[in-house]
Parts: C-alpha cells; sequence; structure tokens
C-alpha cells in the first residue's frame, strides 16, 4: 500500500513525464503515441517505476529499449520541472504495460467460450 506521499508524488511525475512524452515523443519514438499508464514510487522516493503504453508501434519491446536507451535525458528534463519540488530526482525505470492485450485476449476467450454450443443440462 503506497502512502499519500508516494501517491502524490507519483502523480507529479506522470504528470511531468506525460508532457515530456507529447511535446518530445517523437524525437525518441517517430510515429508512435506513449501514454503512461501508471507510476509507482518506492518508499524512500528514490526509484520511479513508469509503465508504458504504446500505440501504433509494431515491436512494443524495441519501443521499451528505445526509451530506456533515453532514460538519462528524460531524468534531465524531469529533473527540470520537478526540481523545485523534490530533493532528490528519482532514477527511472520503464516497463511495458501490457494491461490492453491482456484484456484483449480475454475478451477474444469470452467470445469463443460464448459461441460454443451450450450442453444440455444433465439432471442425476
Amino acid at each position: 500500500m503506497e502512502s499519500k506521499r508516494q501517491q502524490k508524488f507519483a502523480g507529479v511525475i506522470q504528470k511531468d513525464l506525460a508532457e515530456i512524452f507529447q511535446r518530445e515523443g517523437m524525437n525518441y519514438l517517430p510515429n508512435t503515441l506513449v501514454t503512461i499508464t501508471r507510476v509507482r514510487v518506492t518508499p524512500d522516493l528514490a526509484i520511479a517505476r513508469i509503465f508504458l503504453s504504446f500505440f501504433n508501434s509494431a515491436n512494443t519491446t524495441l519501443a521499451l529499449q528505445t526509451i530506456k536507451a533515453h532514460a538519462g535525458e528524460i531524468r534531465y528534463k524531469l529533473g527540470s520541472r520537478i526540481k523545485d519540488q523534490v530533493r532528490i530526482i528519482p532514477q527511472l525505470e520503464f516497463f511495458v504495460d501490457d494491461t490492453n492485450e491482456y484484456v484483449e485476449r480475454m475478451d477474444k476467450l469470452f467470445d469463443k467460450i460464448s459461441k460454443e454450443p451450450r450442453q444440455p443440462d444433465t439432471d442425476d
């Protein structure tokens, strides 16, 4: 369970990173929309785990590697935005948020199940 302080700090990071990706995301991943779905911060506020969702990207693994390669630059830009609000700028760890793929896979399974013919109920 995250404390209020962690949640508030995560919200600040999410908002500022979203603006960074919106303005400068094309430099890292052309023709790809990067969405920050969730930010988790450690209790000491030293590490921020950022979950990303990529739209219009054929290879999410490659997209994530590209973002990780630019993590230092992204952290610097984040630091310039939040330097007056925090003592230390957290290390950024990026992960793929595969919730959308999971939901789509589950929907397909449920559709498949609903299309199968029902077996008659047997009363013993």
